[in-house]
Protein backbone atom coordinates (compact mmCIF):
# COMPACT_ATOMS: atom_id res chain seq x y z
CA UNK A 1 0.00 0.00 0.00
CA UNK A 2 2.69 2.48 0.71
CA UNK A 3 4.40 1.58 -2.53
CA UNK A 4 1.25 2.27 -4.45
CA UNK A 5 0.96 5.65 -2.80
CA UNK A 6 4.50 6.49 -3.79
CA UNK A 7 3.90 5.48 -7.36
CA UNK A 8 0.71 7.51 -7.54
CA UNK A 9 2.57 10.51 -6.09
CA UNK A 10 5.35 10.19 -8.61
CA UNK A 11 2.90 9.96 -11.45
CA UNK A 12 1.14 13.11 -10.30
CA UNK A 13 4.44 14.88 -9.96
CA UNK A 14 5.47 13.90 -13.47
CA UNK A 15 2.13 15.02 -14.89
CA UNK A 16 2.44 18.43 -13.18
CA UNK A 17 6.00 18.85 -14.43
CA UNK A 18 4.95 18.02 -17.98
CA UNK A 19 2.05 20.47 -17.85
CA UNK A 20 4.33 23.24 -16.55
CA UNK A 21 6.89 22.55 -19.28
CA UNK A 22 4.39 22.85 -22.08
CA UNK A 23 2.85 25.97 -20.52
CA UNK A 24 6.30 27.67 -20.30
CA UNK A 25 7.06 26.72 -23.89
CA UNK A 26 3.88 28.34 -25.11
CA UNK A 27 4.68 31.50 -23.11
CA UNK A 28 8.26 31.57 -24.44
CA UNK A 29 7.05 31.31 -27.98
CA UNK A 30 4.74 34.24 -27.50
CA UNK A 31 7.56 36.36 -25.99
CA UNK A 32 9.92 35.52 -28.88
CA UNK A 33 7.33 36.57 -31.39
CA UNK A 34 6.75 39.85 -29.58
CA UNK A 35 10.51 40.49 -29.40
CA UNK A 36 10.88 39.87 -33.10
CA UNK A 37 8.04 42.26 -33.87
CA UNK A 38 9.58 44.95 -31.58
CA UNK A 39 12.98 44.44 -33.19
CA UNK A 40 11.43 44.86 -36.59
CA UNK A 41 9.80 48.12 -35.49
CA UNK A 42 13.07 49.41 -34.00
CA UNK A 43 14.96 48.59 -37.18
CA UNK A 44 12.32 50.35 -39.24
CA UNK A 45 12.49 53.43 -36.98
CA UNK A 46 16.31 53.43 -37.07
CA UNK A 47 16.28 53.27 -40.86
CA UNK A 48 13.86 56.17 -40.99
CA UNK A 49 15.97 58.21 -38.48
CA UNK A 50 19.12 57.52 -40.49
CA UNK A 51 17.50 58.77 -43.65
CA UNK A 52 16.31 61.90 -41.89
CA UNK A 53 19.83 62.59 -40.53
CA UNK A 54 21.38 62.10 -43.93
CA UNK A 55 18.89 64.48 -45.44
CA UNK A 56 19.58 67.10 -42.72
CA UNK A 57 23.36 66.77 -43.16
CA UNK A 58 23.03 67.25 -46.90
CA UNK A 59 20.96 70.39 -46.36
CA UNK A 60 23.53 71.82 -43.90
CA UNK A 61 26.40 71.06 -46.25
CA UNK A 62 24.57 72.77 -49.07
CA UNK A 63 23.82 75.83 -46.93
CA UNK A 64 27.47 76.04 -45.75
CA UNK A 65 28.69 75.78 -49.30
CA UNK A 66 26.41 78.61 -50.37
CA UNK A 67 27.59 80.88 -47.52
CA UNK A 68 31.27 80.14 -48.26
CA UNK A 69 30.77 80.88 -51.91
CA UNK A 70 29.03 84.17 -51.02
CA UNK A 71 31.90 85.17 -48.67
CA UNK A 72 34.45 84.32 -51.37
CA UNK A 73 32.58 86.50 -53.84
CA UNK A 74 32.50 89.39 -51.28
CA UNK A 75 36.21 89.10 -50.60
CA UNK A 76 36.98 89.09 -54.28
CA UNK A 77 34.89 92.22 -54.71
CA UNK A 78 36.69 93.90 -51.72
CA UNK A 79 40.06 92.92 -53.21
CA UNK A 80 39.01 94.43 -56.50
CA UNK A 81 38.02 97.69 -54.77
CA UNK A 82 41.29 97.77 -52.83
CA UNK A 83 43.26 97.23 -55.99
CA UNK A 84 41.36 100.08 -57.62
CA UNK A 85 42.13 102.42 -54.66
CA UNK A 86 45.80 101.51 -54.77
CA UNK A 87 45.87 102.23 -58.46
CA UNK A 88 44.29 105.65 -57.82
CA UNK A 89 46.80 106.37 -55.01
CA UNK A 90 49.72 105.48 -57.24
CA UNK A 91 48.32 107.77 -59.88
CA UNK A 92 47.98 110.61 -57.30
CA UNK A 93 51.54 110.02 -56.09
CA UNK A 94 52.79 110.21 -59.63
CA UNK A 95 50.99 113.53 -60.13
CA UNK A 96 52.43 114.89 -56.81
CA UNK A 97 55.92 113.80 -57.79
CA UNK A 98 55.57 115.63 -61.07
CA UNK A 99 54.32 118.74 -59.22
CA UNK A 100 57.29 118.56 -56.81
CA UNK A 101 59.68 118.27 -59.70
CA UNK A 102 58.15 121.33 -61.30
CA UNK A 103 58.35 123.21 -57.95
CA UNK A 104 62.01 122.26 -57.45
CA UNK A 105 62.78 123.52 -60.90
CA UNK A 106 60.94 126.77 -60.12
CA UNK A 107 62.89 127.15 -56.83
CA UNK A 108 66.18 126.57 -58.63
CA UNK A 109 65.23 129.13 -61.23
CA UNK A 110 64.29 131.61 -58.47
CA UNK A 111 67.55 131.04 -56.60
CA UNK A 112 69.44 131.66 -59.81
CA UNK A 113 67.54 134.92 -60.27
CA UNK A 114 68.24 135.91 -56.63
CA UNK A 115 71.95 135.25 -57.03
CA UNK A 116 71.99 137.37 -60.15
CA UNK A 117 70.08 140.17 -58.36
CA UNK A 118 72.48 139.94 -55.38
CA UNK A 119 75.48 140.19 -57.69
CA UNK A 120 73.94 143.21 -59.40
CA UNK A 121 73.16 144.81 -56.02
CA UNK A 122 76.70 144.20 -54.82
CA UNK A 123 78.07 145.83 -57.94
CA UNK A 124 75.69 148.79 -57.48
CA UNK A 125 76.70 149.13 -53.78
CA UNK A 126 80.37 149.07 -54.74
CA UNK A 127 79.81 151.79 -57.32
CA UNK A 128 77.82 153.86 -54.77
CA UNK A 129 80.56 153.42 -52.14
CA UNK A 130 83.19 154.53 -54.63
CA UNK A 131 81.08 157.54 -55.52
CA UNK A 132 80.54 158.41 -51.83
CA UNK A 133 84.24 158.06 -51.06
CA UNK A 134 85.01 160.32 -54.03
CA UNK A 135 82.48 162.94 -52.91
CA UNK A 136 83.33 162.79 -49.18
CA UNK A 137 87.05 162.36 -49.68
CA UNK A 138 86.93 159.58 -47.00
CA UNK A 139 87.35 155.85 -47.20
CA UNK A 140 84.72 153.53 -45.76
CA UNK A 141 86.97 152.64 -42.80
CA UNK A 142 87.58 156.32 -41.98
CA UNK A 143 83.87 157.14 -42.19
CA UNK A 144 83.07 154.16 -39.97
CA UNK A 145 85.62 155.27 -37.36
CA UNK A 146 84.22 158.81 -37.29
CA UNK A 147 80.67 157.52 -36.98
CA UNK A 148 81.60 155.10 -34.16
CA UNK A 149 83.45 157.88 -32.35
CA UNK A 150 80.43 160.18 -32.54
CA UNK A 151 78.09 157.41 -31.40
CA UNK A 152 80.46 156.43 -28.56
CA UNK A 153 80.63 160.01 -27.29
CA UNK A 154 76.84 160.32 -27.41
CA UNK A 155 76.31 156.98 -25.65
CA UNK A 156 78.92 157.82 -22.99
CA UNK A 157 77.21 161.13 -22.24
CA UNK A 158 73.85 159.40 -22.05
CA UNK A 159 75.29 156.68 -19.80
CA UNK A 160 76.87 159.25 -17.48
CA UNK A 161 73.59 161.09 -17.28
CA UNK A 162 71.77 157.84 -16.46
CA UNK A 163 74.37 156.95 -13.84
CA UNK A 164 73.95 160.32 -12.13
CA UNK A 165 70.19 159.91 -12.16
CA UNK A 166 70.47 156.41 -10.71
CA UNK A 167 72.89 157.60 -8.04
CA UNK A 168 70.51 160.37 -7.03
CA UNK A 169 67.62 157.92 -6.94
CA UNK A 170 69.64 155.46 -4.86
CA UNK A 171 70.68 158.19 -2.45
CA UNK A 172 67.06 159.24 -2.11
CA UNK A 173 65.69 155.71 -1.60
CA UNK A 174 68.54 153.80 0.04
CA UNK A 175 67.98 155.29 3.48
CA UNK A 176 64.23 154.68 3.31
CA UNK A 177 64.75 151.15 2.03
CA UNK A 178 67.32 150.35 4.72
CA UNK A 179 65.07 151.69 7.47
CA UNK A 180 62.17 149.69 6.08
CA UNK A 181 64.20 146.48 6.10
CA UNK A 182 65.38 147.09 9.67
CA UNK A 183 61.88 148.03 10.83
CA UNK A 184 60.42 144.91 9.22
CA UNK A 185 62.99 142.69 10.90
CA UNK A 186 62.47 144.33 14.30
CA UNK A 187 58.68 144.16 14.05
CA UNK A 188 58.81 140.46 13.17
CA UNK A 189 60.72 139.65 16.36
CA UNK A 190 59.95 140.85 19.85
CA UNK A 191 61.25 139.34 23.07
CA UNK A 192 60.99 139.94 26.77
CA UNK A 193 63.70 141.97 28.47
CA UNK A 194 64.80 141.37 32.05
CA UNK A 195 67.12 143.76 33.85
CA UNK A 196 69.69 141.76 35.78
CA UNK A 197 72.53 142.69 38.12
CA UNK A 198 75.72 141.24 39.55
CA UNK A 199 74.21 140.26 42.90
CA UNK A 200 71.78 137.54 43.95
CA UNK A 201 69.63 137.46 47.08
CA UNK A 202 68.86 134.29 49.03
CA UNK A 203 65.84 134.40 51.28
CA UNK A 204 66.22 132.92 54.79
CA UNK A 205 63.39 131.87 57.09
CA UNK A 206 64.62 133.71 60.18
CA UNK A 207 67.37 135.93 61.55
CA UNK A 208 68.83 132.98 63.49
CA UNK A 209 69.80 131.41 60.17
CA UNK A 210 72.32 134.23 59.58
CA UNK A 211 74.26 133.11 62.62
CA UNK A 212 74.25 129.49 61.44
CA UNK A 213 75.49 130.61 58.03
CA UNK A 214 78.35 132.55 59.66
CA UNK A 215 79.19 129.63 61.98
CA UNK A 216 81.50 129.46 64.93
CA UNK A 217 84.21 132.10 64.47
CA UNK A 218 83.02 132.48 60.87
CA UNK A 219 84.10 129.02 59.68
CA UNK A 220 80.92 128.34 57.71
CA UNK A 221 80.90 131.59 55.74
CA UNK A 222 84.62 131.20 55.00
CA UNK A 223 84.03 127.65 53.78
CA UNK A 224 81.21 128.82 51.49
CA UNK A 225 83.26 131.69 50.08
CA UNK A 226 86.30 129.46 49.57
CA UNK A 227 84.31 126.70 47.84
CA UNK A 228 82.35 129.02 45.53
CA UNK A 229 84.65 132.01 45.02
CA UNK A 230 81.97 134.57 45.91
CA UNK A 231 81.38 137.11 48.65
CA UNK A 232 78.49 136.66 51.08
CA UNK A 233 77.08 139.91 52.41
CA UNK A 234 75.21 139.46 55.68
CA UNK A 235 73.98 142.82 56.89
CA UNK A 236 70.89 144.31 58.47
CA UNK A 237 68.67 143.40 55.52
CA UNK A 238 65.86 141.35 57.08
CA UNK A 239 65.39 137.73 56.00
CA UNK A 240 67.96 137.90 53.17
CA UNK A 241 71.61 137.15 52.42
CA UNK A 242 73.29 138.77 49.40
CA UNK A 243 75.62 136.77 47.13
CA UNK A 244 78.04 139.01 45.21
CA UNK A 245 80.45 137.92 42.45
CA UNK A 246 81.63 139.14 39.08
CA UNK A 247 81.45 135.63 37.60
CA UNK A 248 77.72 134.93 37.10
CA UNK A 249 78.19 131.15 37.04
CA UNK A 250 79.96 131.16 40.40
CA UNK A 251 77.28 133.44 41.79
CA UNK A 252 74.55 131.04 40.62
CA UNK A 253 76.37 128.02 42.07
CA UNK A 254 76.71 129.84 45.40
CA UNK A 255 73.04 130.87 45.35
CA UNK A 256 71.83 127.31 44.67
CA UNK A 257 74.18 125.81 47.27
CA UNK A 258 73.20 128.36 49.92
CA UNK A 259 69.50 127.83 49.20
CA UNK A 260 70.00 124.09 49.63
CA UNK A 261 71.86 124.56 52.92
CA UNK A 262 69.23 126.95 54.26
CA UNK A 263 66.44 124.57 53.32
CA UNK A 264 68.27 121.57 54.81
CA UNK A 265 69.32 123.38 57.99
CA UNK A 266 72.58 121.42 58.39
CA UNK A 267 75.41 123.89 57.83
CA UNK A 268 78.98 122.77 58.45
CA UNK A 269 82.11 122.59 56.25
CA UNK A 270 81.59 119.00 55.10
CA UNK A 271 77.94 119.57 54.24
CA UNK A 272 78.89 122.87 52.54
CA UNK A 273 81.36 121.06 50.25
CA UNK A 274 78.75 118.45 49.32
CA UNK A 275 76.12 121.11 48.63
CA UNK A 276 78.51 123.18 46.48
CA UNK A 277 79.53 120.15 44.38
CA UNK A 278 75.91 119.17 43.84
CA UNK A 279 74.95 122.77 43.00
CA UNK A 280 77.81 122.97 40.49
CA UNK A 281 76.57 119.81 38.74
CA UNK A 282 72.98 121.09 38.74
CA UNK A 283 74.01 124.46 37.33
CA UNK A 284 76.08 122.82 34.59
CA UNK A 285 73.11 120.62 33.65
CA UNK A 286 70.83 123.65 33.66
CA UNK A 287 73.24 125.60 31.44
CA UNK A 288 73.44 122.71 28.96
CA UNK A 289 69.66 122.39 28.83
CA UNK A 290 69.30 126.15 28.39
CA UNK A 291 71.86 126.14 25.56
CA UNK A 292 70.07 123.32 23.74
CA UNK A 293 66.70 125.05 24.17
CA UNK A 294 68.18 128.34 22.94
CA UNK A 295 69.67 126.64 19.87
CA UNK A 296 66.30 125.11 19.04
CA UNK A 297 64.53 128.44 19.56
CA UNK A 298 67.03 130.26 17.34
CA UNK A 299 66.92 127.51 14.69
CA UNK A 300 70.67 126.74 14.89
CA UNK A 301 71.06 122.97 15.04
CA UNK A 302 73.90 120.39 14.88
CA UNK A 303 76.28 122.42 17.05
CA UNK A 304 79.15 120.63 18.80
CA UNK A 305 78.33 119.74 22.43
CA UNK A 306 81.39 121.66 23.66
CA UNK A 307 80.16 124.78 21.86
CA UNK A 308 76.77 124.38 23.57
CA UNK A 309 78.51 123.83 26.90
CA UNK A 310 80.36 127.13 26.57
CA UNK A 311 77.30 128.91 25.22
CA UNK A 312 75.22 127.73 28.21
CA UNK A 313 77.32 129.92 30.52
CA UNK A 314 75.71 132.96 28.85
CA UNK A 315 72.47 132.09 30.65
CA UNK A 316 73.86 133.89 33.72
CA UNK A 317 75.82 136.61 31.86
CA UNK A 318 74.42 140.10 31.40
CA UNK A 319 75.55 143.09 29.37
CA UNK A 320 74.23 146.48 30.50
CA UNK A 321 71.38 144.64 32.20
CA UNK A 322 70.52 142.62 29.06
CA UNK A 323 70.78 138.82 29.32
CA UNK A 324 73.42 137.74 26.79
CA UNK A 325 71.72 134.43 25.92
CA UNK A 326 68.42 136.17 25.12
CA UNK A 327 70.39 138.83 23.24
CA UNK A 328 72.12 136.09 21.19
CA UNK A 329 68.82 134.43 20.29
CA UNK A 330 67.34 137.77 19.31
CA UNK A 331 70.41 138.69 17.23
CA UNK A 332 70.21 135.37 15.39
CA UNK A 333 66.55 135.95 14.52
CA UNK A 334 67.12 139.54 13.37
CA UNK A 335 70.18 138.59 11.28
CA UNK A 336 68.23 135.79 9.59
CA UNK A 337 65.33 138.13 8.80
CA UNK A 338 67.67 140.75 7.34
CA UNK A 339 69.41 138.08 5.26
CA UNK A 340 66.07 136.85 3.95
CA UNK A 341 65.07 140.41 3.03
CA UNK A 342 68.18 141.01 0.88
CA UNK A 343 68.76 137.47 -0.42
CA UNK A 344 71.87 136.57 1.65
CA UNK A 345 72.62 133.16 3.22
CA UNK A 346 70.01 132.87 5.97
CA UNK A 347 71.65 129.91 7.78
CA UNK A 348 75.07 131.58 8.00
CA UNK A 349 73.57 134.85 9.24
CA UNK A 350 71.39 133.02 11.80
CA UNK A 351 74.29 130.95 13.20
CA UNK A 352 76.65 133.95 13.20
CA UNK A 353 74.14 136.09 15.09
CA UNK A 354 73.41 133.29 17.55
CA UNK A 355 77.10 132.65 18.37
CA UNK A 356 78.48 136.19 18.00
CA UNK A 357 78.91 136.68 21.79
CA UNK A 358 80.19 133.15 22.47
CA UNK A 359 83.48 134.54 23.77
CA UNK A 360 81.75 136.48 26.56
CA UNK A 361 81.27 133.18 28.39
CA UNK A 362 85.04 132.87 29.00
CA UNK A 363 86.49 136.33 28.25
CA UNK A 364 87.36 136.82 31.94
CA UNK A 365 89.39 133.60 31.85
CA UNK A 366 91.06 133.82 28.42
CA UNK A 367 93.28 136.58 27.07
CA UNK A 368 91.79 138.65 24.23
CA UNK A 369 88.54 140.23 23.14
CA UNK A 370 85.33 138.25 23.24
CA UNK A 371 84.90 138.41 19.44
CA UNK A 372 88.29 136.81 18.73
CA UNK A 373 87.88 134.33 21.60
CA UNK A 374 84.48 133.25 20.31
CA UNK A 375 85.79 132.80 16.75
CA UNK A 376 88.70 130.69 18.06
CA UNK A 377 86.31 128.45 20.04
CA UNK A 378 84.04 128.07 16.98
CA UNK A 379 86.94 127.07 14.71
CA UNK A 380 88.28 124.66 17.32
CA UNK A 381 85.02 122.70 17.30
CA UNK A 382 84.51 122.66 13.50
CA UNK A 383 81.94 125.43 13.13
CA UNK A 384 81.76 126.72 9.53
CA UNK A 385 84.43 129.25 8.63
CA UNK A 386 81.80 131.72 7.37
CA UNK A 387 80.11 131.61 10.79
CA UNK A 388 83.42 132.02 12.62
CA UNK A 389 84.18 135.06 10.46
CA UNK A 390 80.83 136.60 11.43
CA UNK A 391 81.78 136.12 15.09
CA UNK A 392 85.24 137.71 14.83
CA UNK A 393 84.07 140.62 12.66
CA UNK A 394 80.96 141.73 14.54
CA UNK A 395 82.92 144.50 16.33
CA UNK A 396 85.10 145.25 13.27
CA UNK A 397 88.24 143.99 15.00
CA UNK A 398 88.58 141.97 11.78
CA UNK A 399 87.52 143.56 8.49
CA UNK A 400 84.22 141.96 7.40
CA UNK A 401 84.41 140.44 3.93
CA UNK A 402 80.95 138.88 3.63
CA UNK A 403 77.42 140.22 3.56
CA UNK A 404 76.44 137.91 6.42
CA UNK A 405 79.16 139.38 8.68
CA UNK A 406 77.82 142.89 8.07
CA UNK A 407 74.27 141.69 8.78
CA UNK A 408 75.40 140.19 12.10
CA UNK A 409 76.96 143.56 13.03
CA UNK A 410 73.67 145.30 12.22
CA UNK A 411 71.57 142.74 14.08
CA UNK A 412 73.81 143.03 17.15
CA UNK A 413 73.40 146.81 17.12
CA UNK A 414 69.64 146.57 16.61
CA UNK A 415 69.18 144.06 19.43
CA UNK A 416 71.31 146.03 21.88
CA UNK A 417 70.16 149.50 20.85
CA UNK A 418 66.42 149.05 20.55
CA UNK A 419 64.32 150.83 23.20
CA UNK A 420 64.23 148.99 26.51
CA UNK A 421 66.80 146.38 25.60
CA UNK A 422 69.50 147.58 27.98
CA UNK A 423 69.33 149.29 31.30
CA UNK A 424 70.44 152.88 31.37
CA UNK A 425 71.88 154.46 34.49
CA UNK A 426 70.00 157.33 36.10
CA UNK A 427 72.86 159.77 35.45
CA UNK A 428 73.02 158.94 31.74
CA UNK A 429 69.25 159.14 31.48
CA UNK A 430 69.06 162.60 33.07
CA UNK A 431 72.03 163.79 31.02
CA UNK A 432 70.37 162.66 27.80
CA UNK A 433 67.14 164.51 28.64
CA UNK A 434 69.06 167.67 29.51
CA UNK A 435 71.03 167.49 26.27
CA UNK A 436 67.83 167.16 24.25
CA UNK A 437 66.32 170.24 25.88
CA UNK A 438 69.54 172.26 25.49
CA UNK A 439 69.74 171.45 21.77
CA UNK A 440 66.17 172.63 21.27
CA UNK A 441 66.62 175.85 23.29
CA UNK A 442 69.68 176.77 21.25
CA UNK A 443 67.54 177.78 18.26
CA UNK A 444 66.26 181.32 17.79
CA UNK A 445 62.61 181.91 18.60
CA UNK A 446 62.28 178.87 20.95
CA UNK A 447 60.48 179.80 24.15
CA UNK A 448 60.77 176.44 25.98
CA UNK A 449 61.45 172.76 25.33
CA UNK A 450 60.39 169.61 27.22
CA UNK A 451 61.74 166.06 26.82
CA UNK A 452 58.88 163.59 27.36
CA UNK A 453 58.14 159.89 26.83
CA UNK A 454 61.42 158.90 28.55
CA UNK A 455 63.39 160.89 26.02
CA UNK A 456 61.60 159.43 23.00
CA UNK A 457 59.94 162.79 22.14
CA UNK A 458 60.76 166.45 22.60
CA UNK A 459 58.13 169.19 22.54
CA UNK A 460 59.34 172.68 21.49
CA UNK A 461 57.24 175.78 22.18
CA UNK A 462 58.11 178.72 19.87
CA UNK A 463 57.12 182.40 20.02
CA UNK A 464 54.37 182.92 17.43
CA UNK A 465 55.28 186.60 16.83
CA UNK A 466 58.81 185.60 15.78
CA UNK A 467 58.27 182.20 14.11
CA UNK A 468 55.80 181.54 11.31
CA UNK A 469 54.53 178.13 10.15
CA UNK A 470 57.31 177.57 7.59
CA UNK A 471 59.95 178.55 10.13
CA UNK A 472 58.43 176.11 12.64
CA UNK A 473 58.83 173.28 10.12
CA UNK A 474 62.44 174.33 9.49
CA UNK A 475 63.17 174.32 13.25
CA UNK A 476 61.76 170.78 13.60
CA UNK A 477 63.98 169.57 10.75
CA UNK A 478 67.10 171.37 12.04
CA UNK A 479 66.62 170.09 15.60
CA UNK A 480 66.22 166.48 14.40
CA UNK A 481 69.37 166.77 12.27
CA UNK A 482 71.40 168.20 15.14
CA UNK A 483 70.21 165.43 17.47
CA UNK A 484 71.31 162.83 14.91
CA UNK A 485 74.73 164.46 14.58
CA UNK A 486 75.53 165.10 18.25
CA UNK A 487 73.80 162.37 20.28
CA UNK A 488 73.78 158.59 20.60
CA UNK A 489 70.44 157.04 21.49
CA UNK A 490 68.47 153.85 20.85
CA UNK A 491 65.49 153.91 18.53
CA UNK A 492 64.19 157.29 17.34
CA UNK A 493 63.27 160.65 18.88
CA UNK A 494 60.16 162.52 17.76
CA UNK A 495 60.54 166.32 17.44
CA UNK A 496 57.31 168.32 17.74
CA UNK A 497 57.22 172.10 17.34
CA UNK A 498 54.16 173.85 18.78
CA UNK A 499 53.26 177.35 17.57
CA UNK A 500 50.18 178.76 19.26
CA UNK A 501 48.57 182.19 18.88
CA UNK A 502 46.07 183.40 21.47
CA UNK A 503 43.87 186.48 21.27
CA UNK A 504 42.47 187.75 24.59
CA UNK A 505 40.02 190.60 25.22
CA UNK A 506 37.97 191.64 28.25
CA UNK A 507 34.36 192.75 28.17
CA UNK A 508 33.62 195.45 30.75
Amino acid sequence: MPAILVIVGLAGLLAGAAGGYFARRRTLGTSLQQAEEQASRVLAEADTRQKELLLTAKEEVLSLRNSIEAEIRERRAEAARTEQRLAQREENLDRKAEALDRRDQSVRDRETGIEQARAEAEQLRARQQQELERVAALTAAEARDQLMLAVEVEIRDEANRKVREIEKEVEATASVRARKILATAIQRYTSEVTAESTVSVVAIPSEDMKGRIIGREGRNIRAIEAATGVDLIIDDTPDAVTVSAFDPVRREVARVALSTLVHDGRIHPTRIEEAVNKARRDVEATMMESAEAAAVEAGVLNLHPEVLKVFGRLRYRTSYGQNVMRHSIETGHIAAMLAREIGADVDIARAGGFLHDLGKAVDHEVEGTHALIGADIARRFRVKEAVAHCIEAHHEEVEPHSVEAVLVMMADAVSGGRPGARRESLENYIRRLQTLEEIARGFKGVESAFAIQAGREIRIIVRPEQIDDLEAMRIARDVSQKIEETMEYPGQIKVTVVRETRATEYAR
